[in-house]
């Protein structure tokens, strides 16, 4: 009986924090809602700047428990970049703790709040987070022959354009690597095989498309690329690789270390012409591969459990990351502790999430009621029509598309 209580016990560590950051994402969401209203009469970088601010103060929450709270180690190996940087960041698939690694080498460099996802499709349901995800920035792309290229285009040049920071993560091989699932890595072999590519056995195949287009539209605002390639230690693989851990796995504390491995590209060496990038990039994964077979399998035990070169042992200070757990957790308690508060806690999960699905299914663009006329423009761009000329123009072209429906900003709902 005591037995299965300490087991218990230990499974209930995800526990505490899935509750703060699933129970804060309502206040988070209302709070960059009013800035969004209220930012209609701003211009655009005023926007950005604080949506970006507000943005590090959540992930910094996300931080203090998948860094502080579960007290990982975090070994990071190679190019350490120290300053703010326009950067593609490229990484090895594996876990859905990946996200999260993103945050934990841009925390270090004080750009928390410019980070920015290229996601699968699906993950744009997700209620709250997928639509908000996309309004800071995200950009959700479907896999292989549906790949929307111009739509991935349109909205980095409009980032471009705006002079958006990014710190744009992209996971290449598309899908998570799992050892377990065998027929997922043979067909990425035989594909490599068949392409006159190197085989690979610790990561998939790259993908070229969304790399290709990032790089294409950025690389005139770019600073540099960042390769990055990342091992979780588990407590005990018996030298053999196994499943990455969960978010859940690893909020009950079942991965002690995280290895880093980061190479910083100029842009200058990277090829811009497609095929010269898709044998970049495989490159690129060649030497992860190269880097992760010695990391697992070599026979030297100083080389085996660690990246080539001298390792740095990076703690996050709990004062970057404890102040935003507890304004958002306060804001939250204070909400629930009214009815008005409970009431409106609960509409913007059931009305949030509902509206998030309006908008992506319809692709529909707001209209902002201002004063002195209407202002639209798209959720996504940011990009506003101040000419009646131009209002007019795009007021027409929402009218003429079928089942769309309106938005005013001071009513929230369907006109």
């Amino acid at each position: 009986m005591l037995l299965s209580l300490v087991l218990h016990t230990y499974s209930m560590r995800y526990l505490l924090p899935s509750v703060v950051l699933l129970g804060t994402a309502p206040t988070y969401v209302l709070a960059w809602g009013v800035w969004r209203l209220l930012s209609a009469f701003l211009p655009a970088r005023f926007y950005q700047a604080l949506d970006d601010r507000l943005y590090c103060v959540y992930q910094s929450m996300v931080l203090f428990f998948f860094e502080n709270y579960t007290g990982v180690q975090i070994l990071l190996y190679g190019d350490l970049p120290k300053n703010k940087e326009n950067i593609i960041y490229l990484a090895n698939h594996q876990s859905t703790v990946d996200w999260i690694v993103a945050d934990i080498l841009a925390i270090r460099q004080n750009a928390l709040g410019h980070v920015r996802y290229v996601l699968k499709e699906g993950l744009k349901w997700l209620p709250l987070y997928g639509f908000y995800f996309a309004q800071h920035g995200g950009i959700y792309v479907k896999r292989s022959a549906k790949f929307n290229e111009k739509e991935m285009r349109n909205k980095l040049q409009s980032y471009v354009n705006a002079g958006t920071p990014m710190y744009l993560v992209i996971f290449p091989e598309g899908t998570r690597y799992n050892p377990e699932q065998t027929k997922v890595l043979s067909a990425s072999q035989a594909f490599a095989a068949q392409r006159g590519l190197a085989v690979l056995k610790h990561v998939l195949t790259p993908r070229i498309k969304a790399t290709h287009v990032a790089f294409d539209c950025m690389k005139n605002y770019l600073d540099a690329i960042y390769d990055v390639t990342v091992v979780y230690e588990g407590k005990d693989n018996g030298g053999q690789r196994r499943e990455s851990p969960t978010m859940t796995e690893f909020l009950c504390k079942e991965c002690p270390k995280i290895h880093i491995h980061i190479d910083r590209i100029d842009k200058k060496d990277v090829p811009e012409e497609q095929e010269h990038m898709r044998r970049w990039l495989h490159e690129r994964f060649e030497i992860k591969d190269k880097m992760l077979i010695e990391f697992y399998e070599s026979p030297d035990p100083e080389r085996r459990k660690r990246f080539p070169g001298k390792s740095v042992n990076s703690k996050l200070s709990i004062k970057k990351t404890l102040p935003s757990m507890l304004i958002l957790s306060g804001l939250t308690a204070g909400m629930l502790m009214t009815d008005a508060g409970r009431k409106l806690y609960v509409n913007t999960w059931i009305y949030g999430t509902l509206l998030g699905c309006l908008m992506f299914r319809s692709h529909v663009s707001v209209m902002w009621w201002i004063p002195t006329g209407l202002w639209p423009f798209s959720f996504g761009s940011r990009q506003r029509c101040r000419s009646a000329a131009c209002t007019q123009t795009c007021w027409e072209e929402m009218q003429s598309q079928p089942g769309l429906p309106t938005f005013r900003a001071d009513l929230f709902k369907p006109l």
